[in-house]
């Protein structure tokens, strides 16, 4: 497993990497704060190909994030979304809005 991280890609992507949980969840929100703040794409993509195990703290960071990019008029989608949050997404009954263009 790999270290947890957060950083701005090329087109205005936010790439999620590693183990989101208790442990790297309050860094990753900081980090990730800050990289939406700083980007100048009018348009934001919560990156998760690279999440490899996620608790239901990695579902609050995305939805942290898309609060972030909306608060700046940033249009926010997520892509390739992991197995395992969907499920989460699903329970918590979130999935529709983690499918908002």
């Amino acid at each position: 497993m790999s270290e947890a991280g957060v950083r701005l890609g090329t087109a205005g992507e936010l790439l999620i990497s590693g183990v989101l949980d208790y442990r790297s969840g309050p860094g990753l929100r900081k980090q990730g704060q800050a990289l939406i703040k700083s980007s100048q794409a009018p348009a934001l993509v919560l990156d998760c190909s690279a999440v490899e195990r996620s608790s239901s703290v990695g579902l609050a960071l995305l939805l942290a994030f898309m609060r972030d990019a909306q608060a700046l008029g940033k249009a926010v989608s997520v892509h390739a979304l992991p197995d395992g949050m969907k499920e989460i997404a699903e329970v918590s009954g979130v999935t529709e809005i983690l499918a908002q263009p």
